[in-house]
């Protein structure tokens, strides 16, 4: 039996509803657009065009696997961030919206330094020196690097694999010129890496480090669980215990007036506020909400 768009997709719903799959509609929707290579609209405005049977099937095999607990993403292979799309794979973890509030504090604490031209005297600006700490796919560092086309960037992660993906949605963007890639763990200032000798160099260091503490790993949605890297997602027994290595290696790396943004995990950001008093190096110390109200971002200035 034949199946048009509109048969096909209800199918799918169903299936995906059944295996109780989150926003079962958009994952149906999304797999067979994947599969015709169609966006929305097509699949709206033409939904009694049929799939040959080589579609229909590739399709409901998808379905079957995104219905078993695999991420989306993970099956079509991209994920939009920052409005540019980002090749994903296992890898690497999946981009997720709120971590566009760590460039969007970056660029507000960074002010005038981010714009290209001085404004004043019509004068390039200095060059940026960035820093984004696990990289994975490369999200923050390309998106930086397309906002800030004055800004030489450096990308690090533990794993040979993601800087691999990294690399290529850097190329995927056209900024792969101004992003060197290092596999190192956090900054490397302990290790051989590039970044160890270059004390006070830095003008931005960014990342979305591992933060969900391992008592939290039975909580998690499958998809996430079973399926992202799992270097990617535990930072500890408590989840914090990254930020403390973190905001010392940064210290050592920023130049004074330069700015450590952090995404931070749920209910941490008083024990990562803590962190920064400790070390007495830095200052203007301050929290960003996402738009559920949960404190999302922490930033602060090296004195």
């Amino acid at each position: 039996m034949s199946l048009d768009v509109r048969a096909a997709l209800k199918e799918a719903m169903a299936r995906l509803r059944a295996a109780q799959v989150p926003s079962h509609t958009l994952a149906a929707e999304l797999l067979l657009m994947h599969v015709l290579g169609r966006d929305r609209t097509w699949l709206y405005t033409n939904p009694e065009s049929a799939l040959n049977p080589a579609a229909a099937g590739a399709y409901f095999a998808l379905v079957a696997r995104r219905a078993a607990g695999e991420p989306t993403q993970y099956l079509t292979g991209k994920q939009e961030f920052w409005s540019l799309e980002f090749e994903v794979t296992p890898a690497v973890l999946i981009p997720r919206p709120e971590t566009e509030h760590v460039i969007e504090v970056a660029l507000d604490r960074l002010g005038a330094r981010g714009i290209k031209i001085d404004m004043i005297t019509g004068a390039p600006s200095p060059p940026l020196h960035v820093a984004d700490v696990g990289t994975g796919s490369g999200c923050l560092a390309v998106a930086l690097a397309h906002e800030l086309p004055h800004a030489e960037i450096i990308a690090t992660d533990i794993s040979a694999p993601a800087l691999d993906i990294a690399r290529r949605n850097a190329v995927r963007h056209a900024v792969a010129d101004r992003i060197q890639f290092i596999e190192c763990d956090l900054l490397g200032v302990s290790s051989n890496s590039p970044l160890a000798p270059r004390p006070a160099s830095l003008d931005l260091i960014v990342s979305n480090p591992p933060y969900i503490s391992l008592n939290e790993s039975a909580t998690l949605p499958r998809e996430v669980r079973d399926h992202e890297p799992y270097a990617a997602l535990f930072g500890g027994p408590t989840g914090v215990e990254i930020y403390a290595r973190l905001i010392g290696e940064a210290g050592a790396l920023l130049r004074p007036g330069g700015i450590l943004v952090l995404e931070l995990g749920y209910n941490s950001s008083d024990e990562v506020r803590k962190m920064f008093h400790v070390q007495r190096s830095w200052a203007n110390v301050s929290i960003t909400n996402d738009l559920a109200g949960i404190p999302r971002v922490i930033a602060a200035e090296r004195i």
